[in-house]
């Protein structure tokens, strides 16, 4: 599965009503970091999984960044069954995010 952009309008449903695990990659196009953790991301989404990647673009869909208080980009925030699990903030290795993931 590819990487879902998610919009204000789609965020209930691909995030909060997800029947899998959500890994939301809170980023901007401007960001280095976030470019370089991309990459990264995409390998992860590769595939069938038991969990979903959705990226979030704070300039495009700055309510919702300030809904769940990102204020550090790159930022990664697990959500299962709607609720956030677990954060991590600033460029982090592939394992890190397996980590997060449980895999």
């Amino acid at each position: 599965m590819a990487i879902i952009t998610v919009t204000q309008d789609n965020f209930e449903n691909e995030v909060l009503k997800s029947e899998v695990p959500v890994l939301a990659d809170f980023n901007a196009g401007w960001c280095g970091p976030c470019r370089a953790m991309h990459p990264i991301l995409e390998e992860l989404a590769e595939g069938e999984h038991n969990y979903k990647i959705v990226s979030i673009d704070i300039d495009d869909e700055s309510d919702l960044a300030e809904d769940y208080d990102v204020m550090s980009i790159p930022c990664l925030v697990l959500f299962d069954k709607g609720q956030e699990v677990d954060r991590s903030i600033g460029l982090i290795s592939k394992d890190a995010i397996a980590e997060m993931l449980g895999v």
